[in-house]
């Protein structure tokens, strides 16, 4: 069995949002999810993930996953509704926002 690479190119991103179309975007955001996945001990075999960009953009690409990952480990670990989880959500959307700002790219959940 051939490995399938999924490769994110922000850069690519970038040039052609307008043309972006719904699979494309659910590409992306399964890719995202895989990367969760990884972070949490999940492997997944037959595929791997790339992200390629300007330094600063993959920079705020991983911390915008790295927060990603934080909240859900809050959720489980404390719910929805305590303050520890909700500061937390403050961090990821701050990130989020810090993802969307430099790059103009939508970050795929909400």
């Amino acid at each position: 069995m051939e490995e399938q690479i999924l490769e994110i190119d922000l850069e690519e991103l970038k040039k052609n949002q307008n043309q972006l179309n719904e699979s494309w975007l659910a590409m992306y955001g399964n890719v995202i999810e895989m990367i969760l996945k990884e972070m949490f001990g999940m492997p997944i075999f037959g595929s791997s993930s790339y992200i390629k960009g300007k330094p600063k953009d993959v920079r705020d690409f991983a911390r915008a996953v790295g927060n990603e990952k934080k909240y859900v480990q809050m959720a489980k670990e404390y719910g929805l509704n305590d303050p520890k989880t909700y500061k937390q959500r403050g961090k990821l959307q701050k990130a989020i926002q810090g993802f969307e700002k430099r790059t103009g790219i939508k970050w795929p959940f909400k």
